[in-house]
């Protein structure tokens, strides 16, 4: 079993809190898997992108916390 680093362990402790803050909200729990699950193709040694991801998620915990929150809105790269 490999070990993860100081970064490692705060993102999969991130992602358990969005778990536990969306049970309440209805749809919310796939939403953060499947953003969870689109960011862990990022490379390891991409440290500034993780961070900045990380940061980023911590303020929308903090929003998906509220009570007043019924859905978290994303802005995303059109593909073509």
């Amino acid at each position: 079993m490999s070990r993860h680093s100081k970064l490692q362990k705060q993102v999969l402790v991130l992602y358990r809190q969005f778990l536990r803050a969306g049970r309440d909200k209805p749809g919310f729990i796939p939403r953060i898997r499947d953003e969870f699950r689109e960011n862990a193709g990022i490379k390891r040694t991409d440290v500034m992108h993780i961070e900045y991801l990380y940061r980023r998620g911590q303020r929308q915990l903090e929003q998906l916390r509220d009570a007043n929150t019924k859905q978290l809105g994303s802005f995303s790269k059109e593909r073509s």
